[in-house]
């Protein structure tokens, strides 16, 4: 079976994502924490969703919810970033969530444009 970018990305970033939860978590952080969490995994989730899509619009819907999760996961990244709220090193977090966020961006737009 062919090793799925996305899928694998997605996956990876959520695990970064929860040892990113239990770092904020550590530091007293309890509710971006959870907000983030939430997001940063729910991308994944859709990703999976999406290739096991019934159909093309199925798999765009998908990933199209997929990418605005990616989005909601840039906003509390940077959002704790910018209040230093957290004493943790975003950097990473941010370029791993901007590449994901292209790649998924990517697949919307080749999807829809097939669909035209």
């Amino acid at each position: 079976m062919r090793n799925n970018i996305v899928k694998t990305k997605s996956f990876e970033f959520a695990l970064h994502i929860m040892q990113l939860y239990k770092t904020l978590r550590a530091q007293q952080e309890f509710v971006l924490s959870k907000q983030l969490l939430r997001a940063g995994t729910s991308i994944g989730a859709n990703v999976q969703e999406a290739l096991a899509a019934q159909s093309r619009k199925d798999f765009l819907h998908k990933m199209s919810i997929a990418s605005k999760e990616g989005r909601e996961t840039l906003y509390w990244l940077e959002l704790l970033q910018a209040s230093d709220w957290s004493k943790a090193d975003l950097k990473n977090s941010l370029n791993l969530a901007h590449e994901l966020v292209k790649i998924l961006t990517a697949i919307v737009k080749t999807t829809s444009r097939k669909n035209i």
